[in-house]
């Protein structure tokens, strides 16, 4: 069996997934399982409910967030269904993004949502057959040997 060279843009795909994934993953664990989902919305959404958002919409998105940053952090992680997983993450930054200048009009967008938006711009906007090194990859490949008139 010949052994097939790894690209340098798959290395870069698996790289910048897995950063992500982990930053996402491990805020949503803390979250989760450390701060707990009711402790997140007191700390991080409750606070704007002198603003014009419904409380029960901070409830609501506040609650969500830490199960979408656990799970999509973890499917970027592993390189499986990255593109449903980054759109998810992606809204995540946005609804962060609108919240901090809500409160903050001139927030510090590099501390937090620059390195992140970066690394998940990246990922999204090369192909995901270049993403060799990842769950879909192989799954793509399982796919293709299963048809008939395929090698």
């Amino acid at each position: 069996m010949k052994q097939q060279q790894i690209s340098g843009i798959a290395w870069a795909l698996f790289f910048s997934r897995a950063v992500l994934g982990l930053i996402f993953f491990m805020a949503g664990a803390y979250k989760v399982f450390s701060q707990g989902p009711v402790g997140h919305v007191k700390q991080w959404f409750l606070p704007y409910s002198n603003t014009f958002l419904p409380v029960w919409s901070l409830w609501a998105v506040g609650l969500t967030i830490p199960f979408v940053e656990l799970v999509g952090g973890a499917m970027v992680l592993l390189g499986w269904r990255t593109r449903v997983a980054l759109l998810a993450l992606g809204s995540v930054l946005v609804t962060v993004t609108f919240g901090h200048l809500l409160k903050e009009p001139l927030y510090a967008f590099h501390e937090h949502v620059m390195p992140r938006l970066a690394l998940l711009v990246f990922v999204l906007a090369v192909s995901p057959e270049a993403d060799s090194l990842s769950i879909d990859s192989l799954l793509r490949s399982r796919r293709h040997r299963g048809r008939p008139g395929t090698a």
